[in-house]
């Protein structure tokens, strides 16, 4: 699949749920209203969306959600989908978690193929943590950790830069990682949804946030890539990796391979833009794969060339009303 621009789409990422046992600040409100289950797509359907996806190009999946570990029956998709890890049909399988059922699903993830793991977390302080995500329970996040750890899952944690939350601990955050083994990917909070709150409070660029860390650590200029957005970094003293994802301070467009696909079937083309196809259509009404395959053509066709967020003291709504939750982290 090569979208407009020429670049090759091979990246797809899965929302199974927008469903989550947290409630973090940034990315929805306390009291969100989730969709009517009976508008999810099943799990076979996934599987065979993941699957036609696959047959057109797509090397890597990532299974996202809200918290994809609370969708009943995940473990299902992810040993259909490690399937394909087998055959060679795919590269990676991966996730992205908060890491609150990790304890209980770390080995099976392992034994379904699943070699790397991306975990949420925004701070190290138990008390900050219940701030930050409201309902989550810290000590369930770092037995998550541990189990990942002994199941043999390579860990890299994602970490939102708030500037009233966790900007004075981003430098001890870098410190742990590094005795850790553990990658650590900075990210600027995306205008994505309403939240309770206004995000201009919360903003923190991470063009000021490396100039902090250049004070304690030695940033070396990598060019590692993990086939996202994300702009990596070698931390001399610790030789792990710092990753970078700047949408806002940083357009990081020009070699997205990633296409997102919902729980109810349809697909962004773009995280930053509205524009999207409906997959769920065609794929209840034909029986063959061929009319997906068209519209996967079509939507790919579509794919624009950047997204537009933006963060403004004098705008207050968000860039785009639906959630992060939604089109999957």
């Amino acid at each position: 699949m090569i979208d407009p621009f020429g670049r090759h789409v091979s990246y797809l990422r899965v929302s199974v749920t927008d469903r989550c046992d947290f409630r973090c600040i940034y990315c929805m409100s306390e009291h969100m209203s989730f969709l009517p289950k009976r508008e999810l797509l099943t799990l076979e359907e996934l599987e065979r969306l993941c699957n036609v996806f696959i047959r057109k190009g797509v090397r890597k999946i990532r299974l996202t959600g809200g918290e994809p570990l609370v969708r009943r029956g995940i473990m299902e998709l992810f040993r259909n989908l490690g399937r394909q890890l087998d055959n060679g049909g795919l590269d990676q399988l991966t996730l992205t978690t908060n890491g609150s059922q990790l304890e209980r699903y770390a080995d099976e993830l392992f034994e379904y193929g699943v070699r790397r793991v991306n975990i949420s977390l925004d701070t190290l302080d138990p008390v900050k943590f219940r701030s930050i995500t409201r309902w989550g329970h810290f000590d369930k996040v770092m037995a998550g950790l541990d189990a990942a750890d002994k199941a043999g899952l390579k860990v890299k944690i994602n970490t939102v830069a708030l500037k009233d939350g966790n900007a004075d601990e981003l430098d001890e955050l870098v410190k742990w990682c590094g005795e850790k083994g553990y990658d650590l990917t900075l990210i600027e909070t995306m205008p994505l949804g309403e939240i309770d709150q206004d995000r201009t409070d919360q903003y923190l660029p991470l063009s000021l946030v490396r100039a902090r860390l250049e004070k304690r650590w030695t940033l070396e200029e990598s060019d590692y890539s993990s086939g996202g957005p994300a702009r990596y970094v070698t931390v001399r003293e610790t030789g792990n990796r710092l990753g970078f994802i700047t949408p806002l301070t940083h357009n990081f467009c020009e070699s997205c391979n990633r296409v997102r696909l919902t729980c109810t079937g349809t697909l962004y083309m773009c995280l930053g833009q509205e524009d999207a196809a409906d997959l769920r259509t065609p794929m209840r009404h034909s029986e063959g794969d061929l009319a997906l395959e068209e519209a996967i053509d079509e939507a790919i066709g579509r794919k624009p060339k950047g997204h537009d967020f933006v963060i403004d003291r004098h705008q207050s709504r968000p860039s785009l009303a639906r959630h992060m939750s939604v089109t999957g982290g």
